[in-house]
């Protein structure tokens, strides 16, 4: 059986308000964390997609566009990041992510500290995650 090859994304974003949180967020503390993932996890990391001073509610933010058009045009078939609140805060944009457009695009999506990986199947806990963290 042929193992599947993982492009891989991994997505960090901080804002201001996350800063108050402490290290712990940070974006040198992500990346160690995503970094030790992917090697573990064998997926072969494309690019990191950095989104430092921006607000989770705002999907508009310049690396996570600069990585839908990646996953757009087939480099990236795998996102990785901290927590949902790291992909987004606002709760019907965040879920529209997770449940609509990366399985449409065969993206699978992994929130490592909450549990979430997409190829175990749906996570129940992420929509009330995603509400929390709204």
């Amino acid at each position: 059986m042929k193992q599947q090859i993982y492009n891989t994304a991994l997505y960090l974003r901080l804002s201001r308000d996350d800063e108050l949180q402490g290290e712990s967020s940070s974006i040198t503390t992500q990346r160690s964390m995503l970094c030790l993932y992917a090697k573990e996890h064998h997926l072969n990391v494309i690019d990191e997609y950095i989104d430092d001073g921006w607000s989770g509610t705002n999907f508009e933010r310049p690396s996570f566009q600069r990585m839908i058009e990646d996953i757009e045009a087939g480099k990236i078939n795998c996102v990785v990041t901290k927590d949902l609140s790291r992909l987004g805060r606002n709760y019907i944009m965040t879920g529209q992510y997770t449940e609509l457009y990366f399985p449409s695009h065969n993206v699978r999506y992994i929130a490592i500290d909450d549990g979430v990986d997409s190829e175990k199947g749906e996570s129940e806990i992420a929509p009330f995650k995603n509400i929390i963290n709204e």
